[in-house]
């Protein structure tokens, strides 16, 4: 992780983004603000950051439409970011996390405990671009060359069932939305309808799982899939 890494707040309330810009900078980050979603927008496309703080409750555009749409932007959709607000309820945190938010805190937060999460995160997302390969139990996936072992058996998948285990192995637990999969796996200029997800996770399911008991990818029932974060147990 970079000590100069670059964070970007996007918070409509001064006094909380004075705090978080000062905080933050004592802590050796670029900061840049930004209090709705043009401004974000226009700071973005001058200045790539390496980590998001989005607000949930914007004027005119929400935090949550904020991160569906720059998950769908490929500048921005592998940004790590942090949703901020004082929705505290379990089906609000899963809203945010659905629609692609890396991490969650409820005002009013700990700075102390923020601060630790976002250099938790880079960490996380630096190790990630350094890495060559990501394994998970007995399943190893190379970025590289696009080999896939289960077992030191080689399993053959086609281009999009191995873009879809990358993407869902790349965060084991988090939930991809059949929409999140259709945006990351086909691409969002694609009309693709969702019953393709399904058939394509039906594929890569009889692939990875010929000859094993365990099937590594959950089904979220009306949602989508996620890779099971216990396989590694």
């Amino acid at each position: 992780m970079s000590a100069n890494a670059k964070i970007l707040i996007v918070e409509d309330e001064e006094e909380i983004t004075t705090l978080l810009r000062y905080n933050l900078e004592a802590e050796g980050f670029v900061v840049f603000c930004a209090s709705y979603h043009e401004q974000a927008t226009k700071t973005l496309n001058e200045n790539l950051p390496d980590l998001i703080l989005l607000d949930w409750m914007l004027p005119e555009i929400s935090g949550i439409e904020l991160c569906k749409r720059w998950r769908k932007n490929s500048k921005t959709k592998n940004i790590p970011i942090i949703m901020l607000t004082a929705r505290g309820q379990e089906s609000e945190k899963i809203e945010g996390l659905i629609t692609g938010a890396d991490d969650y805190i409820v005002k009013p937060f700990s700075m102390l405990e923020l601060i630790a999460r976002i250099k938790a995160l880079l960490r996380r997302t630096s190790q990630k671009a350094l890495a060559e390969k990501i394994e998970i139990g007995e399943i190893e996936l190379n970025l590289d060359t696009h080999r896939v072992i289960r077992a030191g058996k080689e399993i053959h998948l086609g281009p999009k069932e191995y873009a879809m285990l990358e993407y869902l192995m790349a965060k084991p637990g988090i939930v991809r939305t059949r929409e999140q999969l259709l945006n990351n796996v086909w691409g969002s200029d694609v009309f693709v309808d969702d019953r393709s997800v399904d058939v394509h996770v039906g594929r890569l399911r009889k692939a990875i799982n010929k000859g094993f008991d365990k099937d590594p990818i959950r089904t979220i029932r009306g949602t989508g899939y996620a890779f099971d974060e216990k396989f590694d147990k």
